[in-house]
């Protein structure tokens, strides 16, 4: 019995040094287990627990914030080519679909105004009974009113994005 918990103890010394993490060092940002590098660096120890360290993608050239924000207007690499024709006929039609959606959407907020009466719609069924209820189909109404105006403004932001209108010569 001694005889096998003497093997087994010596075994356990000889791999407890194999799992034991190597000694790692900090250079400012950067980490190593290198030794030579870490002294001529003049990188310190790291005490303590584990270090993990995951390697990060480099961002790409093309966009920094010192650009100017032009890297937000180019096409993505690969992407075809579009001529000065073509384009003004796609920002044309994106501007007459944008105008459509503009304009039901100006008369459904018009509709949704008319409905609300400023805040005092006609009670409808049993409203007249239950006030609750009729309270809150007028917070709904508020609710679509200001959903509709949001959208309003975002069609308009997005015309406002298309390139004007050149008139033919």
């Amino acid at each position: 019995m001694k005889t096998a918990s003497l093997i087994f103890l010596a075994g356990s010394l000889i791999v407890l040094p194999v799992l034991a993490q190597e000694r790692v060092w900090r250079c400012g940002n950067e980490y190593t287990n290198n030794s030579t590098i870490a002294q001529q660096k003049g990188c310190k120890v790291m005490e303590g627990g584990n270090v993990t360290v995951v390697q990060g993608t480099k961002p790409s050239g093309g966009g920094s914030a010192s650009s100017g924000g032009s890297s937000a207007a180019r096409a993505p690499a690969g992407s075809p080519r579009v001529e000065g024709v073509d384009q003004r006929a796609r920002d044309g039609e994106a501007r007459s679909v944008l105008e459509a959606e503009l304009k039901k959407a100006e008369a459904r907020q018009a509709e949704l105004q008319k409905e609300y009466n400023n805040g005092e719609p006609e009670k409808q069924g049993s409203e007249g009974r239950n006030y609750q209820k009729y309270l809150d189909r007028v917070s709904e109404m508020k609710a679509e009113l200001a959903r509709n105006e949001s959208d309003i403004a975002g069609i308009r932001r997005e015309i406002g994005r298309l390139p004007n209108k050149q008139q033919p010569q």
